[in-house]
């Protein structure tokens, strides 16, 4: 079965174009300040991802602070959850011409704004826009730096390096489901709200700690990559022929775009150096050209690398299996949500409000999600072992348990379910390196945001869908049902989509034998 983008014949163009020569690798790949990238995007996983699993709280406030249907205040979860991952794409673009690091400072402080204009909410309407909207694209614009930086600091332990900072999601869900519960009842949702957005201003802090790798360091962790898969020459060989005869975007326009950019801008150096006699405000405008070169050379850099993802020969839709994956996670993403944001209402509704106070259910799934996470990124991690088994494993295990909630009536029952849920939604941590492996460190950030963005819809969609449900029916089990059902569809896609990549090559080599 697929283990990597080897296997199935899809190269971005560079490994392969890596020289054997050695290099002293860099101590920051593997360690050094790689290890402070992953405790930025723990905390970011903490502030974000926990706050949004513990939204279940939040919302049974505003059923009775507003006294809305339970489909239409469940949108303000959604949309906060949706729009955090929808924009993904559009974030790609931010990375590719500002860097992740400034991405996510922005990102901490719309994130903190939405927050905080949320505790003034008349109604659901206008939690829609700040909460939603603003609260949801700040959220996103320091979620896809985070899991994008660790990607490009880590070779050898990059499933355990997610693992370890996605685990924030785990610890996030359990602090922050306490804390808000905790605030809500002592000074009310809205300042609940308030003083939360005062914390999510530390996600600011989190984007400065994204110290951006240079070009070198990169080459550098390639050639690791390169060195660490000799025994697939034959399999990156085949890679780099699909690609050519695919008609993939090369790099020579691209070098050539990049010497005409140098020459402007060292023409502009040349007359700044002969203009020295000149006025000063002569001077000042210079290097105020000068700067204005700089930014549209990096702009244009940048969109050129995010369109020629999207919509170029290179684009990432050319890759059948990644395409597979997109529409698994078009249908994923809701089956682990729904839980989190109906849980609190179907303890209620079962009368175990009593043990789930003493400890909530969402508390199981956070806690066992942190191991989980750990413990499939270590596994993953083993040489013997495929991420991609790994990763199709846990999803028929939470699969199973999503569609088994529902005949679960008593509190030791859906604890037994929780906690498989926990454990088995720990495969999070490995959609980021699958995802390279798919297409590469260059495109980790446009492929990832693809990925998400299909979560995202996934996200926005499941939780109104079982409110609406649950209006009709008075029980949450056919959303459970439907969920997992389409959940299913999307897994069933990435069992077949490799099998056919690896058939299409044998049987292609076989008519140029019988020629």
């Amino acid at each position: 079965m697929y283990a990597s983008r080897e296997d199935i014949g899809y190269d971005f163009g560079e490994d392969s174009k890596v020289g054997s020569k050695p290099t002293k690798p860099n101590p920051n790949i593997d360690g050094g300040w790689a290890w402070m990238i992953v405790l930025s995007s723990f905390l970011v996983h903490i502030l974000i991802m926990g706050s949004q699993m513990a939204l279940g709280i939040l919302n049974m406030e505003w059923l009775e602070e507003f006294n809305q249907s339970r489909g239409l205040t469940a949108w303000v979860s959604s949309l906060s959850m949706g729009i955090t991952l929808i924009v993904g794409p559009f974030i790609g673009l931010f990375i590719s011409m500002c860097g992740c690091r400034t991405t996510a400072i922005i990102g901490g402080v719309l994130n903190a704004l939405g927050w905080i204009l949320s505790a003034y909410a008349s109604n659901v309407h206008y939690l829609f826009l700040t909460f939603g909207v603003t609260a949801g694209i700040g959220s996103g614009m320091v979620y896809l730096p985070a899991v994008v930086m660790v990607g490009q600091y880590f070779q050898k332990r990059r499933a355990l390096a997610q693992g370890l900072s996605t685990t924030g999601t785990g610890f996030g869900t359990f602090l922050m489901t306490a804390l808000l519960k905790y605030l809500c009842t002592e000074f009310g949702w809205r300042n609940a709200m308030f003083i939360q957005g005062a914390i999510s201003l530390n996600l600011c802090v989190c984007g400065a700690l994204m110290r951006p790798l240079s070009p070198k360091d990169l080459r550098e962790k390639y050639v690791v990559r390169s060195d660490s898969e000799e025994n697939r020459t034959k399999a990156v060989s085949h890679s780099t022929e699909t690609i050519k005869s695919n008609g993939v975007l090369g790099e020579e326009p691209e070098k050539k775009e990049e010497a005409a950019n140098e020459e402007a801008l060292g023409s502009v150096q040349h007359t700044e150096i002969g203009g020295k006699s000149g006025s000063g405000r002569s001077m000042y405008g210079l290097r105020l050209f000068k700067t204005v070169s700089q930014l549209t050379v990096t702009v244009r850099k940048g969109f050129a690398l995010w369109y020629s993802s999207y919509f170029g020969a290179a684009s990432l839709f050319t890759n059948r299996v990644f395409v597979a994956f997109i529409i698994w996670a078009l249908f994923a993403y809701s089956s682990f949500v729904i839980p989190f944001i109906h849980l609190p209402e179907i303890v209620k509704q079962y009368n175990l409000s009593r043990q789930d106070n003493v400890f909530p259910l969402t508390s199981i799934i956070a806690i066992v999600h942190i191991f989980g996470k750990v413990i499939l990124g270590i596994i993953s991690d083993l040489p013997c072992i495929s991420t991609w088994n790994v990763f199709l494993m846990a999803n028929f295990t939470l699969v199973t348990c999503i569609l088994t909630l529902p005949l679960m009536q008593t509190y030791i029952g859906l604890a037994v379910v929780c906690a498989l849920i926990g454990f088995s939604s720990g495969y999070f941590s490995l959609m980021p390196v699958v995802t390279e492996d798919l297409v590469g460190t260059k495109h980790l950030a446009n492929a990832y945001g693809i990925i998400i963005c299909a979560n995202g819809i996934s996200a926005l969609f499941g939780p109104p869908f079982a409110g609406w449900i649950y209006d009709i029916t008075q029980k949450y089990d056919f959303s459970f049902y439907i969920a997992g059902l389409l959940y299913m569809v999307g897994i069933i896609f990435l069992l077949i989509q490799p099998c056919i990549e690896k058939k299409q090559p044998r049987e292609k080599s076989t008519e140029e034998a019988q020629v």
